[in-house]
């Protein structure tokens, strides 16, 4: 008998690419954006309920369009009993690896013998440069899926635990898992970056928040629009959308001042930089990683170690 496979995909833009192909098997496109907001560790209606609210108060996302766009797909994993093999196609960074987690652990609380494989965005044998799998020319992805890693028990079930510390409580038990050694080439990288979005120590904003603001610093930006194209292009591994980019950049409003020029930092954006004082207070919120408040625990940036307050 014939196996059948299931591919599971990140997203619409990479689903057009996979859609030229002609590869054999059912489809599944993911779409959400786990990185951002609470989570819980099993997928089921409280899950559901907690992500609608959230997507709704951040993004105006209605609950019938999560039925529609998400809901909708996690519904045929449901069958998963039917399927022999399932490839995985996610990006190389946070916004997709925290999905990716998410996926694994579903598909191993229903079926432990699973035969997963995974074709992730990296610089393969004969081409140029490194490009996200939705960049690529059918030939390139076709290669990149020819060349897809297979897991082992061991990879499987590190993406077990990772996603059920990301939903946990405590990040602080994340940062011993960057070094373990997976055939996810990029987790390690993900860990570090999602660590690194908890508010520094000395300033109150994180890695990226300060990034976007050095941004401001190092080039001429002429508006918003302009610091949004500049903070997509130059985010390294987080993988934010348009939407999520955006509403960083309006938490920022407070640092940043509008010329007739460009943009340019306020005072509080230049005391920011120079680490001259800590906003921690002004930028406080009720905003959750997984599990985790964002703003209940420092990143300390000497020793990358994170501090529960």
């Amino acid at each position: 008998m014939k196996e059948k496979t299931l591919h599971i995909i990140n997203g619409d833009s990479l689903t057009e690419g996979f859609q030229e192909l002609d590869i054999p098997g059912d489809l599944v496109v993911w779409r959400e954006l786990l990185c951002e907001g609470p989570t819980q560790q099993e997928i089921d209606k409280d899950f559901i309920k907690l992500r609608k609210k959230f997507l709704k108060k951040a993004y105006d996302i209605s609950a019938e369009n999560y039925e529609q766009r998400f809901v909708s797909e996690i519904k045929k994993l449901k069958n998963i009993d039917g399927y022999d093999r399932v490839v995985l196609w996610f990006e190389f960074d946070l916004f997709c690896h925290i999905n990716m987690l998410a996926v694994i652990d579903h598909l191993y609380q229903k079926r432990k013998d699973l035969y997963l494989s995974l074709v992730c965005s990296k610089k393969l044998s004969g081409e140029k440069e490194h490009k996200p799998l939705s960049h690529l020319n059918p030939k390139e992805l076709q290669n990149h899926y020819d060349n897809r890693i297979e897991l082992n028990e061991d990879d499987i079930e590190v993406a077990v635990l990772i996603w059920e510390l990301y939903c946990g409580n405590n990040p602080l038990k994340l940062k011993p898992q960057i070094k373990i050694k997976t055939n996810f080439e990029y987790l390690s990288s993900c860990i570090r970056a999602h660590i690194e979005r908890f508010p520094n120590s000395i300033t109150g904003i994180n890695t990226l928040e300060r990034n976007v603001l050095k941004l401001i610093e190092n080039h001429e930006i002429k508006n918003q629009k302009h610091l949004l194209g500049y903070s997509l292009q130059y985010q390294g591994y987080y993988g934010y959308s348009d939407s999520q980019m955006q509403r960083l950049l309006d938490k920022l409003s407070i640092f940043i001042e509008q010329t007739p020029e460009r943009l340019i930092l306020n005072q509080k954006g230049n005391q920011v930089l120079n680490q001259e004082k800590n906003f921690y207070r002004d930028l406080k919120n009720d905003e959750y990683f997984g599990g985790a408040k964002m703003y209940d625990f420092l990143y300390e940036s000497d020793s990358h170690r994170l501090l529960k307050l």
